[in-house]
């Protein structure tokens, strides 16, 4: 039996998940440490550190991620033809597009995006569908967008959102001609051509809202339904929580933000540090900002917003995890690090010729 998925024999005692409860527990125990004590009790630093870097990430990604709950459990009670209807058909340029362009509508962080990801996948997208969704959407939401034109001006918001959905767009047609060629299995959830052409979008989304019931009780059971579809997710966020304040409390942050400049080796310094820290999409902006005011390195600023996603470990084994496939995993950083790093390259290069 699959973490995600239960089993269908109920004689089957279900698996502790000890990665989700004492992940969870650290987190809640770190959340309080610092909300109740902080200003009372002397903790030791590395303590005090990490709590407060528990208390700062799950502020900042508790509404994104309630956010993801309430879509997920929404697309549990929407056809999933509608949802494909509105998608596209998976393998085509025109379905690709328009994943990129959903992935940038929504104003979720990224692990609320990956939540609502994985739905999309369950519900028939081709996997170069959900890895445009993912790879265009994390930092583009309307919230960060405002953020970042008042860290960076709005000339560089906007480059940084067209080239990551260059990025998302041709990292999802390279997927699905390498699922089209036989190198990636397809989704087994995928909806073919003609069923797709007979259900016409929105006299069936006018249909979804006059049927829908909204009830306390009903409400009450979609974001269940939400809480319990998004527990893959829940598990390797709150494990990255806890990863990345260990890594705060051992690795000074000002290493990151003052010695990455516009060279190769700020550039590949600055790959390695968005691999390490694992921050949602919030946390990451004004690091990114950072790295193109201070450190005069728009490339790096644009790497470490992208590659926080091609190599984030919570992404990666929840891919592996939904799609039963390491290599569809792995196959994530390396079709999109190579692009980022030329595009971060040439950034650099723009910036000080």
């Amino acid at each position: 039996m699959s973490d995600c998925c239960p089993s269908d024999n109920p004689v089957t005692k279900p698996r502790h998940d000890y990665l989700l409860w004492l992940s969870g527990t650290t987190v809640v125990i770190g959340y309080l440490l610092f909300w109740l004590l902080a200003d009372r009790v002397d903790m030791p630093l590395w303590l005090a550190t990490m709590s407060e870097g528990i208390f700062e990430l799950v502020n900042k990604m508790w509404l994104g991620l309630a956010a993801a709950v309430i879509f997920v459990g929404l697309l549990e009670r929407i056809p999933r033809e509608l949802v494909m209807s509105a998608l596209g058909q998976g393998g085509t340029t025109k379905g690709i597009v328009r994943a990129t362009l959903a992935g940038v509508a929504l104003d979720l962080c990224s692990h609320g995006i990956l939540m609502v990801g994985v739905k999309l996948y369950e519900r028939g997208a081709s996997i170069g569908q959900l890895m445009a969704f993912l790879i265009a959407s994390p930092w583009n939401s309307l919230s960060l967008t405002i953020i970042m034109i008042s860290l960076i001006g709005w000339q560089w918001t906007l480059l940084f959102i067209v080239l990551s959905m260059v990025i998302g767009m041709v990292t999802g047609i390279l997927f699905d001609r390498l699922v089209a060629k036989g190198k990636l299995p397809p989704n087994p959830h995928k909806i073919e051509t003609a069923t797709l052409s007979s259900q016409p979008l929105w006299p069936g989304i006018v249909a979804v809202i006059k049927t829908a019931k909204w009830t306390p009780g009903a409400l009450g059971r979609l974001l269940l339904d939400g809480l319990r579809d998004s527990r893959m997710v829940f598990r390797w966020l709150l494990f990255g929580i806890v990863l990345a304040v260990l890594i705060r409390a051992l690795v000074p942050l000002d290493l990151y933000q003052n010695y990455f400049g516009p060279t190769v080796a700020g550039l590949l310094l600055t790959l390695v540090a968005a691999t390490i820290i694992e921050v949602c999409s919030e946390g990451s902006t004004p690091i990114a900002a950072d790295l193109l005011t201070r450190a005069a390195a728009p490339g790096n600023g644009f790497t470490f917003l992208m590659a926080g996603v091609a190599t984030d470990y919570t992404e990666i084994m929840v891919l592996k995890d939904v799609t039963k496939s390491w290599k569809i995993a792995l196959f994530l950083p390396l079709i999109t690090l190579p692009q980022v790093l030329l595009i971060g390259w040439i950034l650099n290069m723009a910036s000080t010729g």
